[in-house]
C-alpha cells in the first residue's frame, strides 16, 4: 500500500520515503542496463520530467501510473502484456513485477530509505513529546474546578476536564473532536475563532443551570490556532468570596511572649505559664484588670502555637448586640433574617479554622449566646443562622475578663459549666500597681514608641512624668501609662496641667475618684486620636496601642458615660 493511501485510513503520522531527482535517474540507469525497454510506475501521476528526459536522450521509457492495488495489478499485466522486462516502481508495484516474472526495482536509493527512517523516528520522537504535553495539560485542567475546554480552528474538542463532561452529559471520549457549538450552543467559540471577540464573566443559562463563561482565543505567533472555554458555578464564586472576607476577618498576631515588656517575678510567671499554654491545645481564661495586656497575652500564646501561622480572631463580646454578636460569631445562611446577605456571611468561628479565637469581655456574653458557646466547646462544630446542617471547625478559644465569673455565677448572669469549659488552663495578671518595679521599663519602652511615631520628644519630659507618678496606681494599668506619655510626647513636656490624674499622687486619690479620672483622661484621648485619624479605628487603634474590640467597648462606654 502506498504512503498517500495509507494516511487517509490511519490516524497515525505516515513518514513518506522521498524520492529524488538522482534516485530517479540512478533505478532508470540500473533498468537500463538490463534492458533496452523500462516502465516507470509511479502512484498518483507520471512525472513529466521523465518524459523529456527519455526524449531528449532517445531512451525507451514506459510511463504509467496508479492509485489502488488494484490499479497497480492491471497496470503490471498491461506492461507485461508490452513486452515490458524491467520495472521501476515503488515497493507494492516491484513485488507485483517479480511474481509476474518481470524484474521490479525499487524506486528508492538505499539513503533516501535511511532519511525516511530517521524522520520516522524524529516523528515518533516528537509525538511522544507532545502526547507527554497534551498528558500533562489535561492532568492539570482536571484538578480544576471550573469546567475548561478547549477546540481548535474548526470548533473541535481537543481538550477538556471533569466540570465540562459534567456539564455536558457526555464522557471525554464521546467529546472529543465533536464540534462545542453542536453539541451546546450557548457555550458557541465561533465569535472567537471568527471575529476574534473574547468574553468575561457571560452569564448564560445551560440545561436550566446558571453558569459563568469567559472565551479566549489560542495564538501562536499571532494566528488564531484555537479558543479556550472557562465556565464557573455562580455558587463557587460566592464560597470563595466567602472564603475572601474569611481571610480579610482575620489576621495572624502582631505580638510575641517576649516581646512583652516586664521582669517582675509576677510577669516572668505569666510569661513562662504563658510559653507552656502555648504548647497545649486546651482552652485558656485569662484573668485581669482592664489595661493589664490580655489580648497581648492571648496572641503571644497563639505566636508560640502549632497554629502561629493560622488565623487569629478576636471580639469583644461586650462590643455587639445580642442579634448581632450570634451572627458574627457564627455566621448565617442566605435569607436568614431580612436584610441578610444574599450569598449569608462566614462567622468568626469559621474565620479562625485551624487558628485562635480570642473572645474578650467573655463575662459580657448573653446567656443564650453561652449555651450556643458551650455547645461548640464540647462539639467543636457550629451551626450557622439559619442553617440545618452544622459546619466542623478546629479552632482554639482564649477567653478573657476583668470582672469575678464567679460572681457573675452566683448572680445568674454566666453558666457555671460553661465556666468550667473555659477555665482549664487559668492565666492571672498582674495590675501594674502591684508591679511597680516594671514600672520604669514600661514608660521607657512606650516613649520610645510613641516618639517615633509623633516625631521624637525629649527624656527629661518622661523623667518628669516619672517623678510626679511617684504613688499612683494606675487604675487604668498599662493602657492608662500609654495614655499619659502619648500625651507627654505631643506636648513635648510633663507640666501639671497635662497631668491632672497625678495631683497628689504621692497621697493617692480615693480609688473611685482616680479611676473617674483615668476614664475621662482616656475618653479624651480617645476622641481625639479618633478625630486626628479621620474616624479610621484600624489607624486609632494603631495608635492607641489597643485592640479594636477594646477601643469598640471604650467607645461605648464613652457614649454611656
Amino acid at each position: 500500500m502506498h504512503g498517500d493511501s495509507l494516511r487517509s485510513r490511519v490516524e497515525l503520522p505516515v513518514v513518506m520515503v522521498k524520492v529524488g531527482g538522482y534516485d530517479l535517474m540512478r533505478a532508470l540507469a540500473q533498468a537500463r542496463t538490463l534492458s533496452a525497454r523500462v516502465a516507470l510506475v509511479t502512484f498518483g501521476a507520471v512525472r513529466p520530467e521523465v518524459e523529456q528526459f527519455s526524449r531528449r536522450f532517445g531512451l525507451d521509457i514506459v510511463q504509467r501510473s496508479y492509485r489502488s492495488e488494484e490499479q497497480a495489478a492491471l497496470v503490471v499485466d498491461e506492461l507485461r502484456a508490452a513486452g515490458i522486462e524491467v520495472v521501476v516502481a515503488p515497493g507494492l508495484v516491484a513485488d507485483l513485477a517479480e511474481a509476474a516474472g518481470m524484474t521490479g526495482l525499487l524506486l528508492y536509493s538505499p539513503d533516501a530509505v535511511r532519511q525516511a527512517i530517521d524522520d520516522a523516528i524524529e516523528v515518533a520522537r516528537t509525538a511522544r513529546i507532545s502526547a507527554a504535553k497534551r498528558e500533562r495539560l489535561n492532568t492539570i485542567i482536571a484538578q480544576l474546578r471550573d469546567g475548561v475546554v478547549a477546540v481548535d480552528t474548526d470548533e473541535r474538542i481537543e481538550a477538556l476536564n471533569p466540570p465540562i463532561e459534567r456539564l455536558l452529559g457526555a464522557s471525554r471520549e464521546q467529546l472529543l473532536g465533536r464540534r462545542l457549538g453542536e453539541l451546546a450552543p450557548e457555550l458557541s467559540l465561533q465569535r472567537t475563532l471568527r471575529d476574534g471577540v473574547e468574553e468575561t464573566d457571560e452569564v448564560a443559562r445551560l440545561g436550566g443551570r446558571t453558569v459563568v463563561l469567559s472565551r479566549r482565543g489560542i495564538h501562536e505567533r499571532g494566528v488564531t490556532t484555537g479558543a479556550v472555554l472557562t465556565c464557573q458555578d455562580p455558587a463557587s464564586i460566592q464560597r470563595a468570596e466567602r472564603n475572601l472576607r474569611a481571610r480579610s476577618t482575620a489576621r495572624g498576631a502582631r505580638y510575641r511572649l517576649d516581646e512583652i515588656v516586664g521582669d517582675s517575678a509576677t510577669m516572668r510567671e505569666a510569661r513562662r505559664l504563658a510559653a507552656r499554654y502555648a504548647q497545649s491545645e486546651a482552652t485558656v481564661l485569662i484573668v485581669g484588670e482592664s489595661g493589664t495586656g490580655k489580648e497581648l497575652f492571648a496572641q503571644g500564646i497563639h505566636a508560640a502555637s502549632r497554629r502561629a501561622h493560622q488565623p487569629f480572631v478576636a471580639v469583644n463580646c461586650a462590643a455587639f448586640p445580642e442579634a448581632l454578636l450570634e451572627s458574627e460569631l457564627f455566621g448565617y445562611e442566605e435569607g436568614a433574617f431580612t436584610g441578610a446577605r444574599k450569598a449569608g456571611k462566614i462567622g468568626l468561628f469559621e474565620a479562625a479554622h485551624r487558628g485562635t479565637l480570642f473572645l474578650d469581655e467573655i463575662g459580657e456574653m448573653p446567656a443564650s449566646l453561652q449555651t450556643r458557646l458551650l455547645r461548640v466547646l464540647q462539639e467543636r462544630e457550629i451551626l450557622r443562622v439559619g442553617a440545618t446542617e452544622p459546619t466542623p471547625i478546629d479552632v482554639r478559644v482564649i477567653a478573657a475578663t476583668h470582672r469575678s465569673l464567679a460572681e457573675r455565677i452566683d448572680a445568674g448572669a454566666f453558666r457555671r459549666d460553661l465556666y468550667y469549659r473555659l477555665n482549664i488552663l487559668r492565666l492571672e495578671l498582674a495590675a501594674l500597681r502591684d508591679r511597680a518595679g516594671d514600672l520604669k521599663a514600661l514608660a521607657v519602652h512606650l516613649f520610645d514608641k510613641l516618639s517615633a511615631r509623633h516625631g521624637g520628644a525629649p527624656s527629661a519630659a518622661l523623667h518628669e512624668l516619672l517623678q510626679r507618678a511617684s504613688g499612683y496606681d494606675w487604675p487604668g494599668n498599662v493602657r492608662e501609662l500609654e495614655n499619659m506619655i502619648e500625651r507627654v510626647v505631643c506636648a513635648g513636656e510633663a507640666p501639671a496641667e497635662l497631668l491632672p490624674e497625678l495631683a497628689g499622687a504621692a497621697q493617692p486619690l480615693p480609688a473611685a475618684n482616680a479611676r473617674q479620672l483615668a476614664a475621662r483622661a482616656e475618653r479624651d484621648a480617645i476622641a481625639r486620636v479618633l478625630a486626628e485619624c479621620g474616624g479610621n479605628r484600624a489607624e486609632a487603634c494603631a495608635r492607641l496601642g489597643m485592640g479594636r474590640t477594646t477601643l469598640w467597648r471604650k467607645m461605648r462606654a464613652a457614649d454611656a458615660a
